[in-house]
């Protein structure tokens, strides 16, 4: 069986334990996924499963003719990989079917990955947690990186200095969040805290 799902972040709730605890949770839409196409050692040279997710508006005649060898009469909005084992379970999947959220159980904890929110242009306070100068007795800059290299000596700024730049919209994984609860007539999962990236967002769900 796969290892992980695509899933779309709805938003977030909290859940009440059964001591009366408030829990946060993030809910996720995760299933179900179409499995596009079963990849093997013999033909592929790995073991891997190519799952779909969603519906594409305005698919390419690439697309749609990837998605009918696979089974279905339309494009995925999203199409990814998860790496299997061994062939075994590669044979146990099929092209045309579908993988849902039952392979997440509650209390298991899983790794979540997403695009983290962008926050455009941003100074070394907010991008990198630089602590500032003093903001008192006559400092011009207290928000400022101060000092990035010698003058005479090496005469350059070194590559990968922090500085201020773009913050946000990269590839995030959080890992080992705790799986809640699931709710398959919904179609979600929920889970412990928050992940990456906006409402609305792609996420893959993967074991931990």
């Amino acid at each position: 069986m796969t290892k992980g799902l695509i899933g779309q972040k709805l938003g977030m709730t909290r859940l009440f334990a059964a001591d009366g605890t408030s829990v946060p949770v993030t809910v996720i839409q995760a299933g179900p996924n179409e499995v596009l196409q079963v990849k093997t050692k013999e033909t592929d040279g790995y073991s891997a499963v190519q799952l779909g997710f969603g519906t594409r508006r305005h698919p390419t005649k690439p697309a749609l003719g990837h998605a009918l060898k696979g089974g279905f009469d339309h494009a995925s909005r999203l199409i990814k990989e998860f790496p299997l084992a061994n062939n075994q379970q590669a044979l146990a999947l099929a092209a045309g079917s579908q993988v849902t959220l039952d392979i997440f159980a509650p209390g298991e904890k899983i790794s979540v990955v997403g695009i983290s929110k962008g926050k455009g242009f941003a100074g070394v306070m907010k991008r990198h947690g630089f602590g500032g100068g003093r903001a008192t007795h006559g400092c011009l800059t207290p928000r400022g990186p101060g000092s990035i290299g010698s003058a005479a000596d090496p005469s350059r700024v070194f590559p990968g200095k922090k500085m201020a730049g773009h913050a946000g919209a990269v590839r995030t994984t959080v890992k080992n969040l705790l799986v809640v609860d699931t709710r398959p007539e919904y179609g979600v999962i929920l889970v412990r805290g928050a992940v990456p990236g906006p409402n609305g967002g792609f996420l893959l769900l993967k074991k931990a």
